[in-house]
């Protein structure tokens, strides 16, 4: 098994709740460092198939690299996941048995000095899984007003310092645009109050970065989209496994799978069913999976690690 500093985080329990088998076809709809792929593609030897997706085209030639062994087994497409309904038909998934979607950045994503994921790496302020798509996030800076980059921050970040934020990143700008990582970094560490004693510390600017990211990126529209279409390629017992870092995405994908368990859309004091919309997946997990002490120390970026999980019920 190829080991290149990339740890897919609980990679045991995604394969376990996969359980793939020889012949079986699943789907990585954020192939990333390749490492869930592969785990996949060895547990499902000697003819099971992937389709991996990822929006940034770094991580598809990544992803090749690692798992060239496999040969025509797996299959990459470069390809937002809210695009997974027209992709995985024409790349021959139509009808899978498993889709993983693992919504975390990748070590060499956080390395890259390219686009500015990484808080402590720098680079240009960024942010784009795809460069080639949208507008980098020190576009939004130079742009949005006062009240708007406030609702960002708070919407998307949880950011309980907007408000403080907001009108430093407005008075920088007025003298010098804010176009690289460890500016903006060094900006909010400067206003934001430290840790609280005891308090384990991380960098002031995270909920910032994090805030700005999934503006740019669409990301929770882009998930909604995403696991809706994973649900209609999921043959009946196939599974559906997301893991999620951050609560704005856990609560989206623990809504989406109650909506689906539930089925029925109709309002309470309806007194029969008229929207006809059946139960589409059963849950798997009651409460989320979270990694256990011994993957936290050997891989701390797995320490926010939520694993929600569900099977498809038969149509």
């Amino acid at each position: 098994m190829v080991t290149d500093g990339h740890l897919p985080v609980m990679a045991g329990e995604v394969v376990e709740i996969l359980a793939p088998t020889p012949g079986s076809r699943h789907i990585d709809a954020t192939v990333g460092g390749g490492g869930h792929t592969e785990r996949i593609l060895e547990a499902s030897s000697p003819d099971g198939r992937v389709l991996g997706l990822d929006a940034d085209p770094a991580a598809i030639e990544r992803a090749r690299a690692r798992l060239a062994r496999f040969g025509e087994r797996v299959v990459l497409r470069q390809g937002n996941f809210r695009e997974l309904g027209r992709i995985a038909p024409e790349a021959g998934f139509g009808a899978v048995e498993g889709c993983l979607f693992d919504l975390g950045l990748s070590s060499d994503q956080l390395a890259d000095r390219s686009r500015g994921f990484g808080i402590r790496t720098g680079g240009p302020l960024d942010l784009r899984f795809d460069p080639s798509r949208g507008r980098p996030a020190a576009a939004l800076l130079a742009e949005l007003r006062p009240q708007e980059l406030r609702t960002l921050l708070r919407r998307y970040g949880e950011e309980p310092f907007a408000d403080r934020i907001a009108r430093a990143i407005v008075e920088r700008r007025a003298t010098a645009p804010i176009e690289r990582a460890e500016d903006l970094a060094g900006l909010v560490e400067a206003v934001v109050p430290g840790p609280l004693r005891g308090r384990r510390r991380i960098h002031p600017a995270t909920r910032v970065f994090q805030a700005l990211r999934i503006a740019v990126n669409d990301e929770l529209e882009a998930l909604r989209e995403g696991l809706l279409a994973a649900v209609e390629l999921l043959r009946p017992g196939g599974r559906l496994v997301v893991l999620s870092y951050h609560s704005l995405e856990d609560r989206i994908v623990k809504r989406f799978i109650a909506a689906e368990r539930r089925g029925c859309t109709c309002p309470p004091e309806a007194p029969v069913c008229v929207c006809g919309r059946r139960p589409r997946l059963r849950p798997l997990t009651r409460r989320p999976l979270r990694p256990g002490a011994v993957e936290v120390l050997t891989n701390p970026r797995a320490r926010s690690a939520r694993l929600r999980a569900a099977e498809r019920l038969a149509a």
